[in-house]
């Protein structure tokens, strides 16, 4: 297990990382809120309740889910590889055993929403369902990322598959059925999961957003990271512009404003997190992105 101060050199690599390819997008409240995000991600907080069946367990800056399905627990990523007690000690927090998973999902496969994979799987030898194609990234411990793959520091353990998905396929736990759709370009396999839950005798469409930035130094137009990636991209945010949660939640807490819904839960409950006029902003914000790294790389070509 690595310390804390190793992940949190991780940490800042990722940051000066991002910094340093950002170019023209890198000012300085980018690389301020950048500081602060990465700082975040090995930050404890205190688990939550946001519907249903769904917990909040991760760190205060990575989103990691814990679903108390009636055939077992099933955990939604895994943020980075410090993070495993804290993980833990929310889970118990609750009232439940991280050995009690049954089940383990990921979002994609990057070392912040991975890194505890290895040891969760071990721990409770759940089952791990991943989109096809994430499934050799993440059993190369990062190794063969599009972006990452030179930079071993920006690795994790590496994991095996049990069960393969294809976009449309669904993962049964019992009384939870979670559909995985396919949101490459992020990673190959990024997936977006949607399921429907029951709180206080009404129905809420949930879904956990695979990451769709950019990551900076991401090739979309000359030499791709990999062959049709902007197509990829358009082809997941027209899908998720199909989709309409009642309640979105996404790999990195503070693009869905989680400590603000949680404390605005303390007073008016499950409502808090109700928000599609959110979602329709985080997506439409997010694509508005991505073509900006379009144009950007395209101008840059002609210079």
């Amino acid at each position: 297990m690595k310390s804390g101060i190793a992940i949190l050199r991780q940490c800042a690599i990722v940051g000066v990382l991002a910094i340093a390819c950002s170019g023209a997008f890198g000012d300085a409240a980018q690389m301020k809120a950048l500081a602060t995000d990465t700082k975040l991600w090995v930050e404890a907080t205190e688990p939550a309740h946001i519907v249903g069946p769904i917990y909040y367990v991760g760190t205060r800056g990575l989103g990691v889910y814990l679903i108390n399905a009636s055939a077992g627990l099933v955990l939604i990523d895994g943020a980075v590889p410090s993070a495993a007690p804290l993980i833990e000690a929310s889970i118990r927090k609750l009232g439940f055993k991280p050995e009690d998973i049954r089940q383990l999902l990921i979002t994609h496969a990057h070392f912040d929403h991975v890194g505890t994979l290895a040891h969760f799987k071990e721990l409770s030898g759940a089952s791990v369902a991943v989109m096809g194609p994430d499934v050799d990234l993440l059993q190369s411990g990062g190794s063969l990322d599009y972006l990452f793959a030179d930079n071993p520091k920006l690795h994790f353990e590496p994991v095996v598959a049990d069960r393969t998905l294809a976009d449309g396929d669904a993962v049964e736990m019992g009384d939870v059925r979670l559909v995985a759709h396919l949101t490459a370009g992020h990673t190959r396999g990024c997936t977006t999961w949607t399921t429907t839950v029951s709180d206080g005798g009404k129905n809420y469409v949930v879904e956990f957003v695979g990451s769709t930035s950019v990551n900076p130094g991401t090739r979309l137009v000359t030499d791709p990271s990999y062959p049709g990636i902007a197509d990829d991209y358009r082809r997941s945010f027209a899908m998720l512009e199909s989709l309409h949660p009642d309640i979105f939640v996404t790999p990195h807490a503070p693009l869905f404003d989680f400590d603000e819904k949680r404390a605005r839960a303390e007073k008016v409950g499950v409502a808090a997190y109700v928000d599609p006029s959110g979602y329709r902003k985080e997506i439409e914000g997010s694509k508005k992105a991505f073509e900006a790294a379009i144009d950007h790389e395209k101008k840059a070509a002609h210079q």
